[in-house]
């Protein structure tokens, strides 16, 4: 099984992170902030990734960046040489009112495009800055290539959750094992 963890500490937060690439979709998720715990247990159940995650942080915005970071982080560990992957996924989600798109290539060069359309300070609890931010620094540490768009939409939560699940989904077709895929899925022989 493709399974990792990252356990990351600074002075500002405590954050715990397992994942199972190969799992069912099951979270336990505890952040301290409500609608990032929704986010991620979303992410969880329809991309089919197994996610723990433990965070204690100062500041919210310190917890939302690190957990980011460790989710990114064991999910590209759990990738390892990505051998045999996919390696690129895309999909759209609905979410009542609101339409995402999302485009993953696991190409082990960082890069994102994500415009949500958030048009308020806050979903729930959660700056919508931090929400950008997080879909960012996830990205990063992934060290993928992700573009994320909010076709429309008239209400932020379901704006965001709508991205989130075509990221779900993306990553879902992404970190599948192809059958027919022998090494790794690239022209040069190497990600």
């Amino acid at each position: 099984m493709r399974k990792d963890e990252v356990y990351r500490k600074t002075k500002e937060t405590e954050v715990s992170v397992k994942v199972n690439l190969d799992g069912e979709g099951k979270a336990d998720i505890d952040t301290g902030v409500p609608f990032l715990d929704h986010m991620i247990t979303s992410l969880a159940t329809h991309s089919m990734i197994d996610i723990t995650a433990k965070v204690k942080g100062d500041l919210r915005h310190h917890a939302v960046e690190d957990l980011a970071i460790g989710l990114g982080e064991a999910m590209n560990k759990a990738l390892s040489s990505r051998e045999g992957i996919a390696r690129f996924g895309n999909a759209a989600a609905p979410m009542d009112c609101s339409l995402a798109f999302a485009a993953v290539d696991l190409v082990k060069r960082p890069y994102f495009k994500i415009d949500l359309k958030l048009r308020g300070k806050k979903v729930e609890d959660m700056p919508t800055e931090d929400i950008n931010h997080f879909f960012e620094s996830l990205a990063t540490s992934l060290c993928a290539n992700v573009h994320m768009v909010v076709q429309y939409g008239n209400n932020d939560h379901h704006k965001a959750e709508a991205a989130v699940k075509a990221l779900a989904l993306s990553l879902r077709q992404a970190v599948a094992i192809d059958p027919k895929r022998k090494g790794v899925p690239s022209s040069k022989g190497v990600i």
